[in-house]
Order: C-alpha cells, then structure tokens, then sequence
C-alpha cells in the first residue's frame, strides 16, 4: 500500500473500516459492538472468544468477515473425541515410502473453534500453541502458519454437561471476551426477513491479506501518551489483590486478578479504537471503550461477590 505518510495510512485504515462495517451489515443485522470488537482484534493481532447461545449467527459472523476481508476461513467443529492431529495435521506415508505432511484445517488465515470447550484439554492446547506462537510443531519439525493469523473460538455458556471449560491461563490468550446477546425486536424481524427469502448478498472483498498485515503495523507505529499507558496499568493492577494500586472492591469481591497480558492489550486495543476513529493517538476513553471485552475473562469472582449476585461488569466498572 502507497500511503506518503503515517496519517495518511490512518485516515485510509478509517475509510476501509467503514467500508468495511457497511460490508458485514448486508448480511449482519445489528451487533455493532460485536463487529467492532472483532474487527479490532484481527487488527491487532489478537484472537477472540465469543461467548453466546446457540443461533446468534456467530458462525455466519465470521464467514461474513472472511469473505469481507478476502482471507481464507476454516471452521473447526470442536468434540470430545477430537485429537491435536485432526487440527493441525498429520504425517503419513506416500507411494515412494517417504513420510510426508498433510496440513490441517489449523492452515488458514481465519479460524473458527466452534465450542472450543466440547473437546478435551489435549487438543485446546494444540490450539492455543498455534494461537500464541503463530507456528505448530508436529513430528519434531515446526511449521509456520499463515500470515494473518486470527482464531476466532466460540463457547455455549448454558449447556455445561460433558464441557472441559478453559482454564484461566489459556482463556488469557484471547485478546477478548465478547458476549453475545439476543437481537432486539427490530433487529429480529430484519433477519427473519432476511434469511427466509431466496435472496443471498453478495460481498464485496475489501482488503487482502498484505493490506491487512499493512495496517496492523500501521497500528503497533501508533504513538501513545504516558497518560494513558499509566492509565490502563492502573486499571490492570486495581484488579489485584496486593499492591500498591489494590482496591477495597478488588478485596472484597474478587478470587483473582488480571495479570501483565491485559495490560498488553489494554493499549495496543485503546490504539486501533483510536486509528478506527480517525484519532491519530489514544486516549483514556479509549482505554475503556475496550476495558470490559479484555478484563472480562481475566478476573475471577470469590464466593462473596457470588453470593451477592455481583456481576464480573459492574466491578470492572466500578474499577473504572
């Protein structure tokens, strides 16, 4: 891409994100938030887990985004009897005798791990190390995945019986946590009307893999105020029970806090909210636009805030 300077580059990664939200919304009915928060993840390189009951489209959210995005997408249908190697991959033996490397569905720029908790922690950590380190070794030789790389794994949060539910350090590698709600009245009617005529949208491929890999280092560039850095680790170490930053809601209502990754992500996420909003460096607000979806999944309620019927939300916010 031929921008003659940064800020240029920001106010086209502004024009192709609206391009782009205009794409996904002929086939996705509302769920902005969502969308948004999606989109900022691939963005930033990180990885997403969308949390919601069955038939809220989270499967046709992401093929949606694959096509407008003009990336390859692979869906993963996560089950109890899965292993590592239907994921990423096996060696088998060819005619000559030779031993040769069949690449699994893990070969792709967009993954979706449907019901990433349906399938036992063998095969979640296969996943998780291809998420982390971008590569995956198998037989002893690694091999590098493609470039972009954004896995986007979805969980049912009502039927728990036969789950292997993640466990904290690997829900730490998703960027988000977003849930999904049920659409409005409005919005309802629209999809009915939608999706039960013979009528199919047709996208439109907005950007192509070197541009995408473009504009998330155009988002690493982006300068950021001590201000606000200081901010968003504040905010981390509020979630902690010791330390000088430790609150009284943090002690009173939780088991766990958030640890350096939310941070992390805290300001490379406040950095592309910023770029989507033609904002050439971020602030606090947008520090908190994205607090909730990063801090969700990193803090872990004791029994008092259970018992109290404390939401996970309302102490983020109240740390806010």
């Amino acid at each position: 891409m031929n921008f003659k300077s940064d800020t240029e580059a920001v106010e086209g990664f502004v024009s192709k994100h609206k391009e782009l939200t205009a794409e996904i919304a002929k086939v996705i009915v509302g769920q902005e938030d969502t969308v948004k928060n999606v989109l900022i993840s691939i963005f930033s390189r990180g990885h997403c887990l969308l949390v919601g009951v069955p038939g809220l489209a989270k499967t046709l959210l992401v093929n949606t985004i694959a096509d407008a995005l003009g990336l390859s997408f692979n869906r993963i249908q996560f089950t109890p009897d899965l292993m590592p190697s239907d994921i990423i991959g096996s060696e088998i033996l060819d005619e000559n005798r030779h031993f040769q490397f069949i690449k699994g569905p893990l070969f792709s720029n967009i993954i979706l791990a449907d019901e990433i908790n349906r399938t036992p922690p063998k095969t979640q950590a296969a996943l998780l190390e291809a998420m982390q380190e971008r590569q995956i070794t198998a037989a002893g030789k690694k091999y590098i995945l493609d470039n972009p790389f954004f896995v986007l794994a979805t969980q049912n949060p009502i039927e728990q019986e036969g789950t292997y539910p993640l466990p904290e350090a690997q829900l730490d590698r998703f960027m988000f946590n977003v849930w999904l709600d049920y659409p409005k009245f409005e919005e309802e009617l629209q999809v009915v009307k939608l999706t039960t005529t013979n009528t199919k949208a047709q996208l439109n491929k907005i950007l192509n893999a070197q541009e995408i890999v473009y504009f998330q280092d155009l988002i690493r560039k982006i300068p950021v105020a001590d201000n606000v850095v200081e901010y968003a680790v504040k905010l981390v170490h509020k979630t902690r029970l010791t330390g000088e930053h430790t609150t009284d809601v943090a002690k009173k209502y939780l088991q766990w806090g958030a640890g350096p990754r939310a941070s992390q992500y805290l300001i490379i996420g406040a950095k592309c909210h910023a770029a989507m909003n033609g904002k050439f460096s971020p602030d606090i607000e947008d520090v908190r636009a994205i607090a909730l979806p990063i801090l969700r999944h990193r803090v872990v309620l004791n029994y008092k805030a259970e018992a109290e019927g404390m939401s996970v939300e309302e102490i983020i916010k109240q740390l806010m």
